[in-house]
């Protein structure tokens, strides 16, 4: 199984007014992490916008928040496959304190194959097959 595992710091400007993270950030670092882990398998996104026409849209996600992370608190995001169908996929986030491992987020999202060739007609089709095998041997085999 392929993962992909990133590293930050919370930053001042990733606060709310109650001096932790502002909920949105953790969905803005799902969806980069989500990117670097496609770049991981060797599955770059905007290569297979540009070339083949293809994306992989965020059809839904949410997180389950355990923890308050704080400013300046190092932690690390763990990105793999959790689900893999004829058009989607699932990504699984984990997000834990870097000090103590202790999970703090956990957050997914559905992402669903689209073509979109047609900027004005986006259309849901079956993942290509080998784009499926990446993904696949990624998850952990067939």
């Amino acid at each position: 199984m392929q993962q992909n595992i990133v590293e930050r710091k919370i930053m001042w400007g990733d606060l709310d007014a109650l001096g932790i993270v502002f909920y949105p950030r953790y969905y803005e670092w799902l969806d980069a992490c989500g990117h670097l882990f496609f770049e991981k398998i060797n599955l770059n996104i905007g290569e297979l916008w540009s070339e083949r026409k293809i994306l992989f849209g965020l059809a839904e996600t949410s997180c389950r928040y355990l923890s308050p992370a704080r400013y300046h608190q190092s932690i690390r995001i763990v990105t793999k496959i959790d689900a893999l169908e004829e058009k989607t996929l699932v990504l699984k986030h984990r997000i834990h304190a870097s000090t103590d491992d202790t999970l703090m987020v956990e957050g997914y999202e559905n992402r669903i194959c689209l073509d979109v060739s047609d900027p004005k007609n986006f259309k849901a089709i079956d993942i290509p097959e080998d784009i499926y095998t990446m993904l696949e041997n990624a998850k952990g085999g067939a």
